[in-house]
C-alpha cells in the first residue's frame, strides 16, 4: 500500500486533477494483521516474504475474492441523512452501474469501512487492507464534501474512492502510461499544483506497477475512473492523459471479472475407480463379424 503521506492541504490549487492523498502507514502490526486478513479472505492474496516497500497499488495483495463484497459504512462526523444516502448511491454504483457483486451498507455499529469529511483531502485505504485499520480511524477520506458539493465531483471523487476500497489501483501507475510522461516536466506540474514533494510525485504518478501483482489485468486504459487526469504539459508528445470522471466500458469489464454477480460452483470431482472391479474389452473378429468380450481385473 502506497504510505508516502501527501501534505495536507485544504483545497487543490488545480480542480480539474483529481489526485488521492495518501493514507496514514499501516503500523507493522496493522500491515502483517492485514496480510492475514487477505489470506483468510483470498488464500492467493498471502504475499511471498516481507514487503519493505508499502505502496497503494498491489491489487492482488488487497483482492476481496471472488465471492464479492458486502462492506458496513459509518461516517466519523455527524452526517445529514440526504448526504450519507447520496455517499452510499455513488458508492453502490460499482454494482448498479458497473455490474459487480458489491454492496455497501449504511450501519451505526461498528462499520467496518469508516468515512470522514475532515481535513486531508481524497483518500482510501486499498482493499482487504480497510479491515486492519483501527476502528476509531477513517478508512476513506472525503474532505468537505457536503450537499452543494457538484454532482460530477460526486461521480468523479466518491466512485473513484471506492474503486480503491475495491481493491483498484491507480490505473496511471501502469507502466504503458507512465511511459507517455516526461518525468521532470511531470513532478515540476505536481509540485506545482498538488504542492508535492519530489519524492510524493515519483511514488505517485512515476512508479509503475508489476503487472504480475494485478488481478483481471486488461490493457492499460487512459480513461478509467482510476486514471489522474494528467496534462499534455506532462506528457512527451504533448498529448493529455485524458483520465476518467466515470466508471467506463474497462472498469466495468475488470469489477465484473473480479466480483461476478453469480459464482459458478466448481466441477464435481471424478468418482474414485471401485476396488476390484471388473473391466471388460470387447474384440470384432474381421472375418466372421462376431464380437468377443474379455473380462479382467
Amino acid at each position: 500500500m502506497a504510505k508516502v503521506k501527501a501534505k495536507t492541504k485544504s483545497k487543490p490549487k488545480s480542480p480539474k486533477v483529481l489526485c488521492c492523498n495518501e493514507p496514514p502507514l499501516l503500523t507493522p502490526t496493522q500491515r502483517l494483521k492485514a496480510y492475514k486478513l487477505a489470506s483468510e479472505i483470498n488464500a492467493a492474496n498471502m504475499p511471498n516474504g516481507v514487503h519493505t516497500i508499502q505502496r497503494a497499488a498491489i491489487l492482488a495483495s488487497s483482492y476481496w475474492g471472488s465471492k464479492g463484497v458486502d462492506l458496513t459504512v459509518g461516517f466519523m462526523e455527524s452526517i445529514p441523512q440526504n448526504l450519507r444516502d447520496r455517499i452510499l448511491s455513488h458508492m453502490n454504483s460499482w454494482n448498479t452501474i458497473g455490474g459487480a457483486n458489491v454492496k455497501f451498507r449504511w450501519t451505526q455499529t461498528s462499520p467496518q469501512l469508516r468515512i470522514s469529511r475532515g481535513r486531508g483531502g481524497y483518500w482510501s485505504y486499498l482493499g482487504v487492507d480497510l479491515l486492519a485499520v483501527p476502528s476509531n480511524q477513517q478508512t476513506m477520506n472525503l474532505e468537505a464534501f457536503t450537499m452543494n458539493t457538484p454532482e460530477s465531483e460526486f461521480v468523479r471523487v466518491v466512485r473513484h474512492e471506492t474503486g480503491h476500497s475495491l481493491g483498484m489501483p491507480h490505473e496511471h501507475m501502469r507502466s504503458d502510461l507512465i511511459a507517455l510522461l516526461d518525468r521532470e516536466k511531470t513532478i515540476k506540474y505536481f509540485m506545482r499544483t498538488q504542492e508535492w514533494s519530489r519524492d510524493e510525485v515519483i511514488a505517485q504518478v512515476l512508479t509503475p506497477l508489476s503487472e504480475s501483482s494485478l488481478l483481471g489485468a486488461t490493457p492499460a486504459d487512459a480513461l478509467s475512473i482510476m486514471c489522474y487526469q494528467i496534462p499534455g504539459e506532462c506528457t512527451k508528445n504533448g498529448k493529455p492523459l485524458i483520465g476518467g470522471i466515470d466508471i467506463d466500458d474497462f472498469d466495468k469489464q475488470c469489477v465484473q471479472k473480479l466480483y461476478p454477480l453469480t459464482v459458478s460452483p466448481p466441477s464435481p470431482p471424478p468418482p474414485p475407480p471401485v476396488s476390484g472391479a471388473w473391466n471388460y474389452t470387447v474384440t470384432v473378429d474381421k472375418a466372421t463379424g462376431k464380437p468377443t468380450i474379455a473380462q479382467s481385473l
